[in-house]
């Protein structure tokens, strides 16, 4: 059973994923044979070559942000938008429950892939090299990678940025370069990936909160034997336990490690807020008509 990642060794992501082989090898033994690529940007891969990996059985599985989902489950296009996830708690109560059951059934449907649990991507922050941010006014004219998500775009305009959308591999080679003067990520990313060495200014801006879809390939798992399946769900269940447990606490361990001599750690007032979440509005409003006001209802939002 192979395993595909696109983050470093360190990340709460590849840290549950070996949780997760090593559940499986205490439960089968000899059986099984568990293989874990953390970083396939390292093959010379995109992240975006996860899941048609796992799709033609070359991975097992893999973690991927739902952003890849969301077309198969549109429900998922609600965690896209910024600022409707102020408390991780209340997201994974919707994942855990109607909500995340839906969108589950509908991967696993119209897919090759079937969805073993929802994972923490974290709540995403501003870095840039240009200045510090505090109001959408600090926005303008910065030129920043964003994910492959249109509606992640569309909320980076209205803050007055200029989006680039790109897959995490070009976003790693080209961080020190100037296509991009900012980018977003969890404060894992931020400091794994190493932006913090060629971004003084990071934002506490935590405008979006994101989910891993963590999945395996179908066919795959139809055809192993029933214990095996058992396994494999009982492991996935409390990898994805332990994934949520150290990403809750990582925030805190990230923002003790960098030094307030390169970086600038700039978190926003209520009202600072307020007026990031002003300059969106208009975004929430469209999304409310097209996905419907029962679906943000999930995250009282």
């Amino acid at each position: 059973m192979k395993f595909g990642g696109y983050q470093e060794l360190a990340s709460v992501h590849n840290r549950a994923a070996r949780r997760f082989g090593e559940l499986l090898e205490q439960a089968l033994g000899e059986r099984v044979r568990f293989e874990l690529i953390g970083s396939v940007l390292k093959l010379g891969l995109k992240s975006g070559d996860l899941v048609p990996m796992v799709e033609r059985g070359e991975l097992s599985f893999c973690y991927m942000s739902t952003v890849r989902f969301s077309r198969a489950a549109p429900e998922l296009q609600l965690l896209e938008l910024p600022f409707v996830v102020k408390d991780r708690r209340i997201a994974f109560k919707a994942l855990d429950g109607g909500f995340g059951r839906e969108a589950a059934r509908k991967i696993n449907e119209t897919t090759p892939c079937r969805l073993l649990g929802y994972w923490d991507n974290g709540f995403r922050h501003l870095t840039n090299r240009v200045r510090p941010i505090r109001a959408p006014a600090d926005c303008r004219g910065i030129r920043i990678r964003t994910q492959m998500s249109e509606r992640h775009g569309e909320a980076f305009r209205a803050l007055g940025f200029e989006p680039i959308a790109a897959d995490v591999k070009d976003f790693v080679e080209q961080i020190a370069g100037d296509r991009f003067e900012a980018q977003d990520n969890p404060l894992t990313n931020i400091y794994n990936f190493g932006v913090h060495h060629h971004h003084r200014y990071i934002t506490l801006s935590g405008h979006f909160w994101g989910a891993s879809a963590f999945v395996c390939n179908a066919e795959h798992y139809r055809s192993w034997p029933r214990d095996v399946q058992a396994a494999v769900d009982a492991a996935a269940k409390e990898a994805t336990a332990c994934q949520r447990q150290l990403a809750a606490a990582e925030d805190a361990e990230i923002l003790a490690k960098l030094d307030p001599a390169r970086n600038e750690v700039i978190e926003l007032t209520a009202a600072e807020r307020a007026a990031f979440i002003k300059a969106v509005e208009p975004i929430l409003q469209e999304y409310r008509r097209k996905l419907g006001p029962e679906l943000f209802a999930y995250l009282n939002a």
